[in-house]
């Protein structure tokens, strides 16, 4: 007979609710050349209107997933949480991945502002631990929020003081 399976609870917290911002405006910006080229080949090429529409009409309906979909998905499934045993993420939205960091693997924890989070009060914090699948990443989260992960997964890594390998 073999053990019963133990099923994980979703870790406790979720990203900044700015996070929705922050990947909305991501999602829009990754459609500025697409659009340019539309509007490019619009302009230059009369002869092939049919064409035009139907990759218009495509790009439209992606477009409105990537940037109306996408972000409040993306926030439904994100969460994140960290105990005195480990660092707990869960992110995605059209694929899931759950991880689990041993805080005895810790080896360094970072904190990242890119300008769209400088502006919105949002950091990233960077768990990098002794695994091949790389590092942990908690993102969106209000930059106070993230200096006291910081400052607590610090203080729980140094009273773990495993080899990290």
């Amino acid at each position: 007979m073999s053990p019963p399976h133990t099923i994980m609870a979703d870790p406790a917290w979720r990203p900044s609710t700015k996070a929705k911002l922050l990947w909305t405006i991501q999602a829009a910006l990754g459609w500025v050349i697409p659009v340019v080229a539309l509007t490019v080949w619009v302009v230059a090429d009369s002869g092939h209107r049919g064409a035009q529409l139907v990759v218009f009409a495509v790009g439209l309906v992606l477009a409105a997933a990537s940037i109306g979909v996408m972000p409040l998905w993306r926030y439904a499934v994100h969460r994140w949480e960290v105990t005195d045993e480990a660092v707990y993420t869960r992110i995605g939205w059209l694929t899931v991945e759950s991880r689990v960091a041993p805080i005895s693997r810790v080896q360094t924890v970072d904190t990242e502002r890119g300008p769209l989070e400088r502006i919105l009060g949002l950091a990233t914090v960077t768990v990098t631990t002794a695994s091949s699948a790389g590092a942990v990443r908690i993102s969106a989260l209000d930059l106070p929020v993230a200096e006291q992960t910081v400052t607590r997964l610090t203080e729980i890594a140094a009273l773990h003081r495993g080899d990290a390998t």
